[in-house]
């Protein structure tokens, strides 16, 4: 067992630390706090280290491979810069549930058994909703609502799977599942949830951008990569994921262009882009799942940086949508170009990150001779620049000038965008150390004269068919709207649900109300106030229907009937009721 503390424990545990600081020192701790877990990350060696046995289970918090240990070095390099974006916040909600959101994802990654990995996973539901909740708005409230019943159902799917994996398999070890039996599947759409694949990722739309302005760069980070990290190691090869992906990085570019708030454009780039990740993944192979992984490295810093310039932008101007924005590169310069470092980076640009990453997956379809896939990949990395490369930044920053006032932000947002902005161009410049840490050994070279001019002619005429597209208007109307994609179905769905379980369980509700709440008080009174006379009058009245049974008499007929039943009997019927309820109270009585 490794000395020290696991990176997941350090943040969670100092998270508890924040309400007690102020001022300088709060910001001083929250910085060394995240660079202490990062250098933790960095420099504990490969093994299985801090194992805790609880009853019959082994619980490994820090199972460290060539696979977790990238996932913990980008996650720990986002807490870090994440912080420092946020120190200007006067929040210790955010700042609490960020550390948490954080912590949760490194005890994910390092997870040596399914029962931590299930610990860790509902950690990082919780935590992470009190970011949507800190923006303190109604539609934040609601969606942070949506977002966590959401993540229930997943979180359910996951424990049934695991409970039932463990029972069939009778280990808890966390490792590669074959997609096959009923907790299999209940562990891959749990997975799949977070991950956001369709048809179960209108959370992400629906809550990130209603989360707070420093918050959205924690989010954009560690849930969907967390469940990208865990699909590789549970599920690679599946085929199943390799059409997912596919569908994945198609259908979100539609959206996007018709969106006219700026972080739910950028919601749905997350969606492509995790797209390309499953798509490796699904593919298996070993150059794909390392295109996979360093696709999932370098999109947590470009989509990490592109969310800081939303959040700013958000901060300085206090507006959010496209139509309202422009102009913004005369007052807002620097982020303006941490902007456009983003938008190259998300685009596949040379000499930025992404195109060291996502030409991994392309090349590895094309080696499959899957060919139908490469097409898909290449027309959604044109999409990529469209939407984001230039729709984001030529709104934001270059559109028509409506005449916001603003300045660039805070320090502390302006050096964590620089740290992000430095990263994405390093790797892309030079992605050796990147490659040196990925699971397999790379046998990869990107700068080739075929993949740079395969890239830049894709770039060049993506760029040209957005032009024509404005030039004769048939770029779609941003409009001030909410638009529904296959939530539209659980929306139905609720409502009938709703409608069923509002007429089945107000009927039954009024039906024990008439009857608990009105006959049977009503009844009881009657009782109480006289129990010997209304015993004997119930007993007259079964007894008088006995009687007539089968007589053709009329009603005044069956009333002498009755005069005539000796009274005796239905006293001594009553009294034998009344013994038999003494000898019962008498027992119990006796017992106590």
């Amino acid at each position: 067992m490794t000395n020290g503390v696991p990176p997941a424990v350090i943040l969670i545990a100092g998270a508890l630390v924040v309400p007690v600081l102020k001022g300088k020192i709060k910001s001083a701790y929250l910085t060394l706090l995240a660079a202490v877990a990062l250098t933790t990350v960095l420099f504990t060696p490969a093994g299985s280290h801090w194992t805790v046995k609880v009853l019959d289970y082994s619980l490994i918090f820090g199972r460290v491979d060539a696979l977790s240990r990238v996932f913990g070095v980008i996650f720990g390099m986002i807490a870090f810069i994440g912080v420092l974006f946020a120190l200007n916040v006067r929040d210790d909600l955010q700042h609490m549930a960020a550390l948490t959101y954080a912590g949760s994802a490194l005890g994910v990654t390092f997870a040596g058994d399914l029962i931590t990995l299930y610990i860790f996973w509902e950690g990082l539901a919780i935590s992470s909703m009190f970011l949507i909740l800190a923006r303190r708005t109604r539609a934040s409230q609601a969606a942070a609502f949506r977002y966590v019943m959401v993540h229930i159902f997943g979180g359910l799917c996951l424990l049934a799977g695991i409970v039932l994996y463990m029972r069939e398999s009778g280990t808890t070890q966390f490792g590669y599942i074959e997609l096959q039996g009923l907790s299999a599947w209940l562990i891959f759409v749990g997975i799949a949830l977070n991950a956001a694949i369709p048809p179960l990722h209108p959370w992400l739309k629906d809550a990130y951008p209603e989360s707070t302005f420093s918050g959205a760069v924690f989010l954009c980070a560690l849930t969907t990569k967390s469940a990208v990290y865990v699909m590789a190691r549970t599920f690679a090869g599946t085929e199943l994921l390799i059409w997912l992906g596919a569908a994945m990085v198609c259908f979100p570019l539609f959206y996007a262009l018709v969106e006219d708030d700026i972080r739910r454009v950028l919601s749905y780039m997350l969606i492509n882009q995790v797209g390309f990740m499953m798509c490796g993944i699904g593919l298996g192979t070993p150059l794909a799942l390392n295109g996979a992984v360093c696709h999932a490295f370098c999109d947590i810093l470009y989509m990490g940086l592109l969310f800081m310039v939303a959040g700013s932008v958000m901060l300085m101007t206090g507006k959010v949508r496209c139509t309202e924005l422009g102009g913004l590169y005369r007052s807002m310069p620097m982020t303006c170009v941490f902007c456009l470092i983003g938008a190259a980076s998300i685009s596949g640009v040379p000499l930025f990150n992404d195109f060291v990453s996502k030409s991994m997956i392309v090349t590895a379809a094309a080696h499959e001779h899957m060919d139908r896939l490469w097409l898909i990949l290449e027309f959604a990395s044109v999409g990529a620049f469209v939407c984001a490369g230039i729709k984001f930044s030529l709104r934001t920053f270059f559109g028509p000038d409506p005449g916001l006032e603003a300045k660039e932000p805070p320090a502390n947002m302006g050096l964590a965008m620089a740290i992000a902005a430095l990263l994405c161009v390093g790797v892309g410049v030079y992605p050796e150390p990147l490659y040196r840490i990925l699971p397999y050994s790379v046998d990869y070279t990107p700068y080739t004269v075929a993949h740079v001019v395969d890239e830049l002619q894709l770039l060049l005429f993506g760029g040209l068919g957005f032009i024509l597209i404005c030039r004769f208007g048939l770029y779609p109307a941003e409009d001030r709207a909410i638009y529904l994609d296959t939530d539209w179905f659980y929306i139905r769905a609720a409502r009938l649900f709703y409608n069923i379980m509002d007429r089945v369980l107000n009927g039954i509700n009024a039906f024990c109300e008439r009857g608990l709440a009105q006959i049977m008080p009503e009844w009881l009174g009657r009782i109480s106030a006289r129990p010997l006379t209304t015993l004997v009058m119930m007993f007259e009245r079964i007894s008088a229907k006995a009687h007539t049974a089968g007589m053709d008499v009329e009603p005044a007929e069956r009333r002498e009937e009755v005069s005539l039943l000796p009274m005796g009997v239905a006293v001594l019927i009553s009294l034998l009721f009344l013994l038999s309820l003494f000898v019962t109270f008498l027992v119990v009585f006796s017992r106590r």
